[in-house]
């Protein structure tokens, strides 16, 4: 990712085709380690592509990934499905979140600010 990083941060600096070297001034700077091969990989996938198409379609195979909250809920409710086990692991869950949703609203810890 650093790689990616590194060529981003040259293209958008208005270099149109970072080289190797680029990259490894770029890396440099900020003290990381630095592979040859992983460059030579990254710029040999890169060349003769243009790098608004490359991020676009980067953002089409994003959009189908998952993310965010809410996995847990989305497995326990495929696990529902296929055998039932999944109920009582979300009823387990909303149980813990109740208690300690208690334990939080503890407004008196046992002195007050004026004594």
């Amino acid at each position: 990712m650093k790689y990616i990083a590194a060529y981003l941060l040259a293209a958008f600096g208005g270099n149109a085709s970072p080289s190797a070297d680029d990259l490894k001034k770029i890396l440099a700077s900020v003290g990381a380690e630095v592979d040859d091969d992983r460059i030579k990989l990254l710029l040999s996938e890169i060349k003769g592509k243009d790098l608004t198409e490359l991020i676009a379609s980067g953002r089409e195979k994003l959009a189908s990934v998952p993310s965010g909250g809410g996995g847990a809920v989305a497995f326990a409710a495929t696990g529902a499905a296929g055998g039932g086990a999944a109920a009582p692991a979300a009823a387990e869950a909303k149980k813990e979140e109740k208690v300690e949703e208690k334990e939080e609203s503890d407004d008196d810890m046992g002195f007050s600010l004026f004594d």
